[in-house]
């Protein structure tokens, strides 16, 4: 695997589609000020014969409105997910902490979170399991290192070999490392600002006391759809910006175990849980994003799903099409108590 490419050309493209998300936010503002000036339009040409002329500052305020609109509700949904912290959202979603005096299997992720988060030069995160899922699957949330928090299944504590988990913990790491936890939040609540036009319209519409529509009811279902449409954009490039860093992620994983089996294991693992019909526990649309796999919809909706198909990342990973592996609980050797050491400059983030 080329992982060095991979990690240029997945950087190159979040920052494309980075620029998308602001270009959306320019195009949204310019569409409710076309909106709102067909709907002066409209007014004046009814009410008030002769040349029409806009308010003094028509634009501007139209501009600062929905700016406020979008950009209020980001800080505003930001702020929430930033006091919030890994390990909060981690227990939200149903998840403990995972402690060495617990089963091997615990001590032994514990381990290779230690290890790796200090080969990497980065703060612990907490480790943490959902204990009821028995799928394969792993997540890391948190503002930034002091407050990341790394959670793996059951599912993956009894099925992966000590190298496969620790090519899943290097792929959470890299999420970490890479800043992508922090980005994923901010990108989370940009998509709820978007959101705000559309609720803004939403109000709009809604009827008075007597049931009949109000005067803004028209300049409303505008609101709704230009809100809509911009919700739409926001969402399709989060999803694409969340897959370019699973590519990253993929691939930083690659380079730190010096192993295209390591996570190559994990993903044809999860593939063969799939083909077996293994569901895991149903996380919030919201969080999706955050998982190493997630739910792929059909090939109509690909552009909203937050992951690369899974067939392509292993692909990636091998250079050719690989099949499942079959599922079988490791044996277990009891892991040393301190954490192996490892050289920092292969795995010194960049």
């Amino acid at each position: 695997m080329r992982f060095a490419e991979h990690q240029q050309e997945a950087r190159r493209q979040t920052a494309w589609h980075l620029c998308a998300f602001v270009l959306t936010v320019v195009l949204m503002v310019l569409a409710i000020n076309v909106a709102l000036a067909a709907a002066w339009g409209l007014i004046w040409g009814f009410w008030m014969p002769g040349p029409m002329a806009f308010p003094r500052l028509f634009f501007e305020v139209n501009t600062g409105v929905a700016l406020g609109f979008v950009l209020g509700g980001w800080w505003l949904e930001t702020s929430r997910l930033k006091r919030d912290g890994g390990v909060r959202l981690a227990q939200r979603l149903g998840a403990r902490a995972a402690h060495r005096s617990g089963s091997h299997t615990e001590h032994r992720f514990c381990n290779i979170v230690e290890e790796m988060a200090l080969a990497a030069g980065l703060a612990r995160p907490a480790p943490m399991v959902l204990a009821r899922d028995a799928s394969i699957n792993a997540f890391a949330a948190g503002w930034d290192g002091s407050d990341a928090a790394l959670v793996v299944t059951q599912g993956a504590l009894e099925q992966l070999t000590r190298d496969e988990l620790q090519g899943l913990v290097a792929h959470e790491l890299s999420h970490i490392g890479e800043g992508d936890t922090r980005l994923n939040l901010r990108l989370v609540g940009m998509v709820f600002g978007l959101e705000m036009v559309y609720r803004m319209g939403d109000s709009m519409t809604e009827p008075d006391a007597t049931g009949r529509p109000t005067a803004l009811a028209l300049l409303g279902w505008v609101l709704k759809l230009v809100g809509w449409l911009g919700w739409i954009a926001g969402h399709a490039l989060q999803a694409a910006v969340s897959r370019q860093r699973e590519f990253l992620a993929d691939a930083r994983a690659v380079q730190w175990t010096r192993s295209r089996d390591s996570l190559g294991g994990v993903l044809r693992k999860v593939l063969a849980q799939r083909q077996a019909g293994v569901a895991g526990q149903h996380q919030p649309a919201a969080v999706q994003h955050l998982l190493l796999v997630g739910s792929e919809g059909g090939h109509a909706a690909r552009w909203l799903n937050a992951h690369p198909p899974l067939s392509e990342r292993i692909y990636r990973l091998y250079g050719r099409r690989m099949g499942p592996l079959p599922l079988s609980t490791p044996s277990l050797d009891w892991p040393s108590e301190a954490p192996a050491a490892v050289s920092a400059p292969d795995w010194t983030l960049s």
